[in-house]
């Protein structure tokens, strides 16, 4: 087994060899951390978040899952959940939300594990302790494995980068909200109730 070690003030960096049932059960056996693993399949281990990053969590998640219900275009994840990207990553965006027909076209058993795509939009939020640079990564890998828009939301800088398709990354300084444009049409994000 490979053991090399980076770590950051939330992240430890592991380089282990796991078959995708192994990191399943890893991740079931150790539902207190939050498990990643790049495509180059490092594991990224990180802890638990704060009070203020966990409230603001599930304010995101409240928003989007309220969008979403209205309109069952599709379905909505939290940060707990885990995908299989095309490019062999495990990820697990702070929000997420895929198609009515992304969801309908998996299987039962793909609907219980880590979902095998990546999402149509993705939200990150950045906590004070993550890398920004990482995040950016992250967000870049989102978009190259066919996430159409993706947020993310720098809360002490008070500044919200927006990914596109074939776009330019827009930035904007202390919106006030953001909109989910077409990808989760009518879907308006009240940012005052986390910045």
């Amino acid at each position: 087994m490979n053991t090399s070690l980076l770590t950051s003030e939330s992240t430890l960096q592991l380089t282990i060899d796991l078959t995708d049932e192994q990191f399943w059960q890893l991740c079931q056996k150790n539902q207190e951390w939050k498990f990643e693993r790049t495509a180059s399949g490092e594991l990224l281990i990180m802890s638990p978040t704060g009070g203020e990053t966990g409230n603001r969590n599930i304010e995101i998640a409240y928003q989007l899952q309220g969008w979403s219900r209205k309109n069952n275009l599709g379905k909505a994840f939290d940060s707990s959940t885990g995908f299989k990207l095309p490019n062999g990553a495990d990820r697990s965006p702070d929000a997420s939300w895929i198609t009515i027909e992304k969801w309908e076209s998996l299987t039962k058993e793909q609907r219980r594990k880590f979902l095998p795509l990546c999402p149509d939009f993705v939200l990150e939020l950045r906590s004070p302790t993550d890398s920004l640079k990482k995040i950016r990564e992250k967000m870049q890998e989102y978009m190259e494995n066919g996430a159409r828009l993706g947020w993310l939301i720098n809360v002490e800088a008070r500044q919200v980068e927006i990914y596109r398709q074939g776009k330019d990354v827009e930035i904007l300084e202390a919106p006030i909200t953001l909109s989910g444009e077409d990808v989760l049409p009518g879907f308006v994000f009240d940012l005052t109730t986390i910045m």
